[in-house]
């Protein structure tokens, strides 16, 4: 199962995953990064969600 959402390529840090949903929304990635390490930081499993997100979305081309 995945979702068809790409990981970025050029646009990451770790696994490209934020920067993937940042192309995909139009988001500014930096913005989308701190509010990531934001939600990380609250009783939210953001660790967890990352993982997630990353098994499931597409690899870049």
């Amino acid at each position: 199962m995945h979702i068809p959402i790409k990981r970025s390529y050029s646009n990451k840090v770790f696994a490209g995953v934020i920067g993937g949903l940042s192309e995909h929304f139009q988001w500014n990635p930096a913005v989308a990064r701190v509010l990531w390490v934001i939600v990380s930081l609250t009783p939210f499993p953001g660790i967890i969600a990352y993982l997630i997100l990353w098994m499931l979305m597409e690899n870049p081309d």
